[in-house]
């Protein structure tokens, strides 16, 4: 089968993969869309340090194609969104409802795939760039099918991510100013979060000004060039004691601790952009007083099971936005053009399509 692998050296299209039958509480997954994200290319890049040969690929969504013993809820036929989020279930962080804290859910990744007799990892636990893959049963989730897959192949991590981070990382509440540093895909869902959390104002920043169109039909009440503008100063004339919430989607150091700089009393900065590994902030410690935080935030900490589903709902009551996030539809050979529209930000999520 087809699918998209890092070598160590360098990403390939390949055509002789193989991914083994599911084996008990597994599902195999027939790909039908998977999004392409800048942690797929912080793999290539080593910015995500990963063990290699790996398949690559983690926002998908296809058909359920096989089950193993145990599952239940899933038969072949079902359409589903795949999350990455592998966890236990029976843990105590489980149990307390935070999934994204499950510590098997962040172990060694598997090797389910094979080619040329020799075992492939998987990314994040789902490698959605490739024909089929296996994955966890508590990682599909069942949508309607009359929710189209291209768009649907989003939920599973720039919504999730970013929409969750709004919702339930940060707990914007009506009324209270956003502020988002980076309008790419992440940053386009925080936008539309907090949009639906009735958040006001909400400040869009980006190098591009060509996304300010975008940023406003997401959620943005005002953008702001920053390529062309002192960003402290334009937020500061829109919310002069600072705002309740600033995220921060590139992971630039020096934009997180802007990010905090511009935080109102009581505010919080929330890290969704993945920064070299290693890289360090430095912050004044007064920057924090009057109860500042800075929050780490994995995957939007999300129930996927409950969230994903709840997406999608939403999308099919006009009040979530997918399919203006697809930018493009490739097929998988077109990789390295997807790439380096991905890289250039040309786009804000592109798509390959099976």
């Amino acid at each position: 089968m087809r699918g998209v692998i890092f070598d160590g050296e360098r990403p390939l299209v390949v055509d002789d993969l193989q991914v083994r039958a599911p084996g008990p509480d597994e599902v195999q997954v027939s790909l039908a869309a998977a999004g392409l994200c800048h942690s797929d290319l912080s793999v290539i890049d080593r910015t995500i340090p990963h063990p290699a040969p790996v398949v690559l690929g983690h926002e998908g969504a296809g058909l359920v194609t096989e089950v193993g013993a145990g599952v239940a809820g899933l038969v072949p036929g079902d359409h589903v969104v795949l999350s990455t989020l592998a966890a236990c279930g029976a843990c105590a962080d489980c149990d307390r409802g935070r999934p994204t804290m499950c510590r098997r859910s962040i172990g060694r990744p598997g090797q389910p795939f094979s080619r040329q007799g020799e075992p492939l990892f998987q990314f994040a636990a789902t490698s959605a760039f490739a024909e089929r893959t296996v994955v966890k049963a508590v990682q599909a989730v069942r949508i309607p099918a009359e929710v189209p897959l291209t768009s649907a192949s989003l939920i599973g991590c720039g919504v999730l991510t970013g929409v969750g981070a709004v919702l339930n990382r940060a707990r914007v509440g009506q009324g209270e100013s956003v502020l988002v540093i980076g309008a790419g895909g992440v940053g386009l869902n925080v936008l539309q979060g907090a949009r639906l959390a009735g958040a006001s104002p909400v400040i869009a920043v980006d190098a591009r000004a060509a996304k300010e169109e975008t940023a406003r039909r997401f959620g943005a009440t005002h953008f702001i060039d920053a390529a062309t503008t002192e960003v402290a100063q334009a937020v500061r004339q829109i919310a002069p004691s600072g705002v309740d919430h600033a995220f921060e989607c590139v992971g630039e150091a020096r934009l997180v601790r802007q990010a905090v700089e511009l935080l109102d009393r009581h505010g919080q900065a929330v890290l969704l952009g993945v920064p070299p590994h290693g890289a360090e902030v430095s912050l004044p410690i007064s920057a924090l007083y009057l109860d500042k935080a800075v929050l780490g935030c994995r995957y939007g900490s999300s129930r996927p099971q409950h969230d994903a589903a709840l997406y999608a709902r939403l999308y099919q009551e006009g009040r979530l936005l997918l399919d203006e996030l697809v930018t493009a539809v490739h097929p998988l050979e077109d990789f390295p053009r997807a790439a380096e529209d991905l890289r250039r930000g040309r786009v804000a999520r592109c798509v390959l399509a099976f």
